[in-house]
């Protein structure tokens, strides 16, 4: 990621959201998001909510075929900022569940908002100039050396596989590496 700042114009920054979620918080997001879109989609089937949810959120899965891409410290949600680390205008908020959260949302839609175009060119262009690859569906969700990664480029090998956390009263105990 630092190599990523280093292409940025001197007015802006990067601002991380999230990276490395142990399986607990990954598990408590997708529900949180699936009770959200519950409430926006009242009608909707549990199959149509979790196809939904999954869309915005990586089912809490831990095998290799399926792995949650923040499991394994490969995945970031980042933003844009100016050099005071403020998030700048993207076009919608982290974590958005709707059609604007879309990489190239703005690209299609370019009157409706021509600074969260720009904005999302140049925190696409800077981290993918640096080998990390973007989750269409996020504008944020940046992946590194993963299955996800692997995917989307066509690589033969992640590097990157589920970490294990065991968390006891809100600490990390033992971290594993598979």
């Amino acid at each position: 990621m630092q190599h990523a700042l280093t292409l940025l114009p001197k007015e802006y920054s990067l601002l991380l959201y999230d990276g490395y979620r142990p399986f607990q918080v990954q598990q408590y997001l997708f529900n949180y998001f699936s009770l959200q879109l519950a409430r926006i989609m009242p009608h909707a089937t549990e199959l149509e909510l979790r196809q939904a949810t999954k869309k915005y959120v990586a089912m809490p899965r831990a095998d290799a075929a399926h792995l949650a891409p923040h499991l394994t410290g490969g995945a970031i949600d980042l933003t844009l900022a100016d050099r005071q680390g403020k998030a700048l205008d993207l076009g919608s908020a982290f974590d958005e569940m709707n059609e604007k959260s879309a990489t190239r949302y703005f690209e299609h839609n370019l009157n409706e908002n021509p600074e969260a175009c720009q904005h999302r060119r140049l925190l696409y262009n800077c981290m993918t100039q640096v080998g990390f690859s973007n989750y269409g569906e996020e504008w944020w969700h940046y992946d590194f050396h993963n299955m996800a990664w692997a995917r989307r480029v066509q690589a033969k090998i992640a590097c990157y596989g589920a970490i294990q956390v065991t968390i006891h009263d809100h600490e990390i105990k033992e971290i594993r590496y598979q």
